[in-house]
């Protein structure tokens, strides 16, 4: 080909030459740029399902209804990153009757007063059941205000948690930076479906174990009676001729006192066995928390001690297992049988934490009563306390015992998770 027909074919003449590198590569770089955002998206989304499943599965390890209330609000602010969360549990009339918070410190939600019956937005979601998502709830014109010493709040998202066609509750979360997406709303809607499940799994559970505790109450009535009443009763005929016998026949008199004595001694075993033997099948196979507030209900109605129960919502991350959960329930027995005894107490408290190390639970039992001596030494009719070392003691865990006399007792153990699978138990230490 000539020069002219070079120019004919290209009149504009050739493109000049560019360096090597420049102009070619802006489309690569582009490409780069738009595949980091979709595996930082990737990543961003798997990140959240695991949360939400973790969440799922929380909630469905907890049965005693206050604790997966609390679950449920702790997950749910944490799911989506939001500074405040509360779970309002409306009643027949839409007015809220329990306010469960997240986020807050105790004395931070006792400064703020009384928990809000339903005005303004939040009573906006009871009357039409629905979502709500406010960029800033402060400059809303529906809103009621807050109480003095109420954190600032600004980014809002409500949800309704319902279960077939029903509204037992609203999920409130507030302060998330930069405010709440569609995808946060529809996350707490999917995540709202669960936890109405979960509530109510959690009330048929609460109400089968108050049916349970009746039937175990009547049937300890009926042994009571059938057994025990009616020995005490045969001794006291057997004492009734005693006084005449004394002055007409007094070895005899002598012998029915002896064979009086035995009989109660005897019925003195059976009681004590009688009250060892209660409602284990009750506390086996449960879940730690669970087991402490059935036995802090029991504890309640039965005595006249104020006992309150806290546990944090790490504890239930910690894997006891069946036979460490059931030596530690049986620890916690023991420890208010005491109380309700010996301590002439007027409250107590059952704290459930984490150990130090976060590789077990502590759980701490304290009562205002009117103390003892550890160190002093103990009749044989009183093995509490050696029960309650060897219980730990065959788990791997530690009991320790802190009294003074007019000072209170505290009980606190120590008693390390289930080793996972393929992990080496330590023995306990001799």
């Amino acid at each position: 080909m000539t020069a002219a027909d070079r120019r004919a074919a290209d009149p504009d003449g050739p493109s000049p030459r560019r360096p090597a590198g420049e102009g070619a590569p802006a489309q690569p770089v582009a490409d780069q740029g738009d595949l980091a955002a979709a595996l930082a998206a990737v990543a961003f989304a798997e990140e959240r399902l695991a949360a939400f499943d973790a969440s799922i599965r929380a909630m469905a390890g907890v049965l005693a209804v206050d604790r997966v209330l609390q679950v449920i609000v702790d997950r749910v602010r944490e799911l989506v990153g939001a500074a405040y969360a509360a779970l309002g549990i409306v009643d027949g009339e839409g007015v809220i009757e329990q306010f469960i918070t997240s986020g807050m410190s105790r004395l931070e939600r006792s400064r703020i007063g009384p928990p809000p019956r339903g005005h303004g937005i939040l009573g906006l979601i009871i009357r039409e059941n629905r979502s709500y998502r406010i960029a800033d709830v402060m400059q809303d014109p529906r809103r009621h205000g807050f109480p003095p010493h109420h954190p600032v709040m600004h980014a809002f998202l409500g949800v309704p948690v319902t279960i077939r066609g029903r509204t037992i509750g609203n999920l409130y979360l507030t302060e998330k930076p930069g405010g709440f997406t569609g995808a946060d709303q529809e996350l707490v809607e999917l995540f709202a479906g669960h936890a109405a499940i979960a509530m109510e799994n959690a009330r048929l559970h609460d109400q089968v174990q108050r049916l349970a505790i009746v039937e175990e109450r009547e049937r300890i009535g009926r042994d009571l009676h059938d057994g025990v009443i009616q020995s005490i009763y045969a001794v006291g005929l057997s004492l009734e001729d005693v006084p005449d016998l004394m002055v007409e026949e007094p070895v005899e008199a002598s012998r029915r006192v002896e064979r009086a004595i035995e009989s109660l001694d005897q019925t003195i075993r059976d009681i004590r066995n009688f009250i060892f033997g209660l409602r284990p099948q009750l506390l086996d196979g449960i879940e730690l928390v669970e087991g402490l507030a059935a036995l802090a209900d029991e504890f309640r109605v039965n005595t006249m001690v104020d006992v309150e129960l806290r546990a944090g919502p790490e504890v239930d991350g910690i894997p006891l297992g069946p036979q460490r959960t059931l030596e530690v329930l049986s620890v916690a027995r023991e420890a208010l049988s005491n109380i309700a005894r010996h301590a002439k107490a007027t409250r107590a408290e059952i704290l459930v934490a984490t150990s130090g190390d976060g590789a077990g639970i502590t759980l701490t039992i304290i009562d205002n009563g009117m103390g003892f001596d550890p160190d002093a030494p103990r009749g044989l009719g009183h093995l509490g306390l050696a029960n309650m070392d060897a219980r730990m003691a065959g788990v791997g865990g530690t009991l320790v015992v802190e009294s003074s006399q007019d000072r209170g007792t505290r009980i606190i153990v120590d008693v390390p998770r289930e080793p996972l699978v393929g992990e080496a138990e330590e023995a306990p230490e001799a």
